[in-house]
């Protein structure tokens, strides 16, 4: 995924604002899924979510107003009730800006964990080369 830096994504010293990296996450994620035929808000009527467990970024280097970064977002664990989602950032210049892991637990309506549904899981498994 690509986005652009816009001045709203940027602090006072025109950099990228730190909390705004979870935003890119989020939208990466759901480009993610959408791209592997998962649609959230259909799950999400079926009462199936999924819900930050835990996140972690390594900030590298900054990225500045109108930089174009592109997002790797991959899934490298897929359990029965937890996802784990790794992620490169890089700039237009190839350098790389943060790296990211997110954990993520499948959870029903009532936020207790619940097992991913085997749909979802079958187009989330990483193939074997």
């Amino acid at each position: 995924m690509k986005i652009k830096i816009y001045y709203h994504h940027t602090d006072c010293g025109q950099v990228v604002y730190y909390a705004k990296y979870l935003e890119f996450l989020e939208e990466a994620r759901t480009e993610f899924f959408e791209g592997k035929g998962i649609s959230i808000k259909e799950l999400a009527k079926q009462g199936v979510s999924f819900v930050v467990a835990r996140q972690e970024i390594d900030y590298k280097s900054p990225a500045f107003y109108a930089d174009i970064l592109s997002i790797d977002t991959r899934v490298t664990e897929v359990g029965w009730v937890k996802l784990d989602f790794t992620y490169e950032m890089k700039n237009q210049n190839n350098q790389i800006v943060c790296t990211a892991r997110t954990v993520m637990v499948c959870v029903n309506g009532n936020f207790k964990p619940q097992t991913i549904p085997e749909e979802i899981r079958d187009k989330l498994v990483l193939q074997k080369l």
